[in-house]
């Protein structure tokens, strides 16, 4: 679920995996393999992607279908 996830938000976002590569500070063909599953994503990316794409690692992992932000739910 991941990693169709991730292809989904990138494609919808028109960028090229190059693009993501780059923000993540990783080569195209490491972030290929993620969208790819063949190469399992770790935390850390995790983390900045859905910082990146304003969403939770929840959503991202496919626990749930709601793509709300942390920071941006009401705290209080």
């Amino acid at each position: 679920m991941v990693y169709q996830r991730i292809r989904d938000l990138r494609e919808d976002s028109d960028l090229k995996q190059r693009e993501l590569a780059d923000y993540l500070h990783c080569s195209q063909q490491v972030y290929s393999n993620y969208e790819l599953g063949q190469r399992d994503i770790p935390t850390e990316i995790l983390i900045a992607l859905a910082e990146y794409y304003h969403t939770n690692v929840d959503y991202l992992l496919g626990l749930t279908s709601v793509r709300v932000y942390y920071k941006e739910l009401d705290t209080e």
